[in-house]
């Protein structure tokens, strides 16, 4: 497998206030408290169409706590909070929002069964007939390059393998926002290089993404825009 670098070309590193139409998600005064203790407390944080978004920070600063949140996966409360220029109610995290967000965790949760049913299971829970069901993990698979993985149960396969099977199962749903937690963390070299070019090819779709990573590799590339996390709280204010 070449080793030539990867670059994130299609996106644009420079900072401005974006308008409202140009923004997926949109929020201020976001909050979550654990056992008394205000754990992530988030002044403001703005996510424009089609940017990629690293954020970095030492363990425990809050970056998994703040996807969770954003994927309705932990509860917080909000000032202000939109979602494709629409009010959401964290505490009614509405459907609409779950289906187009693609969250990949740290440790990809895959089913005992095999990679092609794994792909097909989100398809099926969103109510796609068996046709399309077939013919959208087909194409999933074969972006992700997994195709000699399909009849593999999952235990099986490296982390680096799981992590692409996990992005596949996200782009197969065909989400406007993609939420990817430490995607590289622990793969060698080869496994790096794959995860990091599909990365690459959802940004290049015009897709936006919020990546938590320790990763300098990723944090190095141009055209994304850095984010820092210390204590729960942003350093950079979008």
């Amino acid at each position: 497998m070449s080793t030539a670098p990867v670059t994130l070309g299609s996106m644009n590193t420079t900072l401005r206030d974006a308008a409202p139409d140009d923004l997926v998600l949109s929020c201020a005064g976001l909050k979550r408290t654990a056992a008394s203790q205000v754990i992530l407390d988030v002044e403001r944080l703005d996510l424009t169409r089609g940017r990629t978004y690293l954020l970095s920070g030492a363990n425990g600063a809050g970056k998994t706590t703040l996807l969770r949140v954003l994927a309705g996966l932990d509860r917080a409360t909000c000032a202000r909070f939109l979602f494709d220029g629409a009010p959401v109610d964290l505490a009614k995290y509405p459907e609409r929002m779950r289906r187009q967000l693609g969250f990949v965790q740290h440790h990809p949760m895959l089913f005992s069964t095999s990679v092609q049913a794994n792909i097909a299971f989100g398809l099926r829970a969103a109510g796609a007939s068996g046709a399309e069901v077939k013919r959208r993990a087909a194409a999933a698979i074969e972006w992700a390059g997994i195709g000699a993985l399909v009849d593999r149960p999952p235990r099986g396969l490296s982390a680096g393998e799981k992590q692409r099977v996990a992005l596949a199962r996200a782009h197969a749903l065909d989400p406007g926002l993609y939420l990817l937690d430490e995607p590289t963390a622990n793969l060698d070299d080869n496994g790096k290089e794959l995860v990091t070019r599909l990365i690459d090819a959802i940004g290049a779709e015009g897709r936006t993404l919020l990546i938590a990573c320790h990763d300098r590799d990723l944090l190095g590339l141009p055209g994304v825009v850095r984010l820092h996390m210390t204590n729960g709280r942003l350093d950079n204010s979008l």
